[in-house]
């Protein structure tokens, strides 16, 4: 199994930055798509940025030009830079793995939260 341990989450203003951390171990991290999903209350989990294995990124609308996703390979690591909260970013943010070979095998981390005041 490959275990996702989510950290940086807190509250914070609008308009500043948090940058979430997602550290990953248990399989060999470079066969796996990452990507931060996050869920607010009452509606459904959606896709916020995602990098696959070749380092090719992709963002929803809402994010674009805020956000940033990175990943180390060497430390095991997926980021999320998150500058410029809006109060629609208030939300449970998840880290997930995807096997490029094997999709079905898809990991997910406990979650942060992240609050953003207005």
């Amino acid at each position: 199994q490959v275990q996702l341990v989510e950290s940086g989450g807190g509250l914070v203003q609008a308009g500043g930055s948090l940058m979430l951390s997602c550290a990953a171990s248990g399989r060999t991290f470079s066969n796996f798509d990452m990507g931060w999903y996050r869920q607010a209350p009452g509606k459904q989990r959606e896709l916020v940025a995602s990098i696959n294995n070749t380092g090719n990124t992709n963002y929803a609308d809402s994010v674009k030009g805020r956000f940033a996703i990175s990943r180390d390979v060497a430390k095991n690591t997926v980021d999320l830079q998150m500058n410029s909260l809006e109060p629609g970013d208030t939300a449970d943010y998840y880290c997930n793995a995807r096997h490029v070979w094997y999709p079905a095998i898809s990991y997910w981390g406990q979650g942060t939260q992240v609050t953003v005041s207005s």
